[in-house]
């Protein structure tokens, strides 16, 4: 049902239509748009602070500028919910039947007034570089805004964009929405430079950004549309690089959100309703177990170093943690190159680190985990969560991180398929000093009720769960219970008793099973919960290519879906237990 509550906002339906407002209708039309922000974020679930600290800014930037033909381009893009309500899709914060009709994140395929589908960090200036320079070959005109924040100058990428920004000698114009805030506290010499500026009203000898060779501006209120619009009539249409650097507040408009910036970064539906009430126990998880065998090991004095790269929440590494690690834990920033680097140091010198990151966020680490820890055979300990096929939108996918891991010279990684396999490899990778590990932790626990004894060290070494004959199941960590269902199944529709095996390894196959299983075998299944193309299955089927073996592997196609369900995906992948038992009909 459509919302009937909001004013201003029924007379903006384009940018252009905000050139015709007064200032105390700007800031109401601002207030409007916080509030369908908060209620729809609630509904929905969603990036909250990000948002409420960018309405001000966001509708002052349409306000100066003449977007599509101007060209905006917003970091990681999760703080464009003020931009989409003014950029015609208003709908998708008016109507609840229409919250989900767009993307958390900037789509071309949405408007033309969204220039890139981005979802990772630190990558705004180098885009708008681009747009720049191409619009110089031209011979165009117009100008060229990038949107930074929430932390992402500490993303390397950042850094070299400001370097090729800074000499540019033509129009692009840099905004850097300082929160004093990542997705955590910021961190690192970048925030120590912004917060000295604040503290001076950008009046500072060594600035930064004016020595690289920017014109420099600072706004000390983000959210006083007035110097916003002042500012940005000022700089519209430069013929040399700008950048402004603005203080806003992350969670404007909401005071739990200002107060406790941390936990509203992003939050789940129905957050809000719940504010006043006590928090719920934490059941045991692979965060948990994680947290506590990390604080473990530090109170007996091991060397350890719990890592990650400004995202502690993914791996329930709250503040209490942090506190109790003291200077045993380390948060890089947005710096995952950085942290892959920094842990291969710390192993070489005789420490013990273990990183988190989250599957989608490895790919910014290719180079760092071949070149500064592979090569290096340094026996750091990485930890790759929320590894697998999801509904999730195309940015955040996290099917990439076996074929990217996996074929890797020296590194070992590891899927455990329960609690017991976890502790093991992990009490395993940090006691060790020969390998670089990685271990996919599984989303949702599990228990064998058995301890693990096994050692890790005889690399590439299979687990036969249950002997059968004529159908062998390779069923890879998280999708181990699933490979359980086609067996069961195989028993029941068709009395096979298929082998069942749990390989560990996704970095190796184990030969001597593997053809031990030609002798009384015929098909072989392999299940993964990501990408076949270059993924584990593949290397079971290379290993069979000039046999008489039939090898099915399931898996993920290579595609970016985008907040496809999951039902859907598993349809289309062949994932149902009903549907790999209808293709093994086919071959019998």
């Amino acid at each position: 049902m459509q919302e009937t509550v909001v004013r201003i906002l029924d007379r903006v339906n384009c940018p252009d239509d905000l050139k015709s407002l007064s200032i105390s209708e700007l800031y109401e039309l601002s207030e409007e748009m916080r509030k369908l922000i908060i209620k729809k974020v609630n509904t929905t679930g969603g990036h909250f602070g990000p948002n409420l600290g960018m309405v001000e800014a966001t509708v002052a930037l349409h306000y100066v500028f003449n977007s599509p033909i101007d060209k905006f381009v917003f970091d990681v893009s999760h703080q464009c919910y003020p931009h989409k309500i003014l950029t015609g899709r208003k709908e998708g914060f008016t109507n609840p039947d229409s919250y989900l009709k767009y993307t958390g994140y900037t789509a071309p395929e949405e408007s033309e007034h969204d220039l890139f589908k981005v979802g990772h960090t630190s990558t705004s200036i180098s885009l708008a570089t681009g747009l720049a320079k191409g619009r110089d070959i031209l011979g165009g005109d117009e100008n060229i805004i990038a949107i930074i924040g929430d932390g992402s100058l500490t993303g390397g990428e950042a850094l070299e964009g400001l370097n090729n920004a800074a000499v540019l000698n033509s129009n692009i114009i840099i905004i850097v929405n300082d929160n004093d805030m990542s997705i955590a506290e910021n961190q690192g010499g970048i925030c120590s430079l912004l917060t000295e500026l604040r503290n001076n009203d950008g009046n500072v000898k060594d600035n930064f950004f004016k020595s690289l060779g920017f014109e420099y501006h600072y706004i000390a209120d983000g959210h006083n549309l007035e110097s916003l619009i002042e500012t940005f009539s000022k700089v519209k249409d430069s013929k040399h690089p700008v950048l402004i650097h603005m203080h806003t507040t992350k969670g404007k408009g909401f005071e739990p959100a200002e107060i406790n910036k941390e936990p509203f970064h992003w939050i789940l539906p129905g957050t809000l309703d719940h504010l006043n009430e006590e928090p719920v126990p934490e059941e045991e998880s692979y965060e948990s177990i994680t947290k506590n065998y990390i604080l473990k090991k530090k109170n007996e004095g091991m060397p350890i170093v719990a890592m990650n790269a400004a995202t502690p929440g993914v791996f329930g590494w709250n503040k209490e943690f942090r506190d109790k690690l003291g200077k045993n834990y380390i948060d890089v920033g947005i710096a995952e190159q950085q942290a892959v680097a920094m842990a291969s140091g710390i192993a070489k010198r005789g420490g013990k680190p273990i990183l988190g990151i989250m599957s989608s966020f490895v790919q910014r680490t290719y180079d760092q985990l071949s070149q500064d820890l592979a090569l290096n055979n340094n026996p750091a300990t990485l930890l790759i969560f929320w590894g697998g096929i999801s509904g999730a939108d195309a940015t955040h996918l996290c099917t990439f991180d076996i074929p990217l891991i996996s074929n890797i010279p020296n590194i070992v990684y590891l899927a455990p398929t329960c609690k017991e396999e976890y502790e093991r490899m992990l009490d395993w990778s940090v006691n060790q000093d020969k390998y670089s590990v990685a271990i996919r932790v599984p989303m949702a626990i599990s228990y064998s009720g058995k301890q693990d004894f096994t050692d890790y060290s005889v690399l590439n070494k299979f687990k036969l769960i249950e002997q059968g004959n004529k159908i062998a199941i390779i069923a890879l960590g998280s999708f181990f219970e699933k490979g359980k269902s086609v067996k069961d199944l195989l028993s029941k529709e068709y009395g096979i008793n298929a082998t069942l095996i749990n390989p560990c390894f996704i970095s190796g196959i184990d030969e001597e099973m593997l053809e031990n299983l030609k002798k009384d075998h015929s098909i072989v299944i392999t299940l993964e919960d990501g990408e076949l193309n270059g993924g584990f299955g593949e290397k079971i089927t290379r290993f069979y290519g000039n046999s008489n073996m039939k090898v099915l592997n399931y898996g993920s196609l290579k595609e970016f879906t985008d907040r496809t369900p999951l039902s859907e995906l598993n349809e289309r992948y062949h994932l149902n237990p009903d549907l790999i038992l209808k293709d093994i009909k086919t071959i019998l």
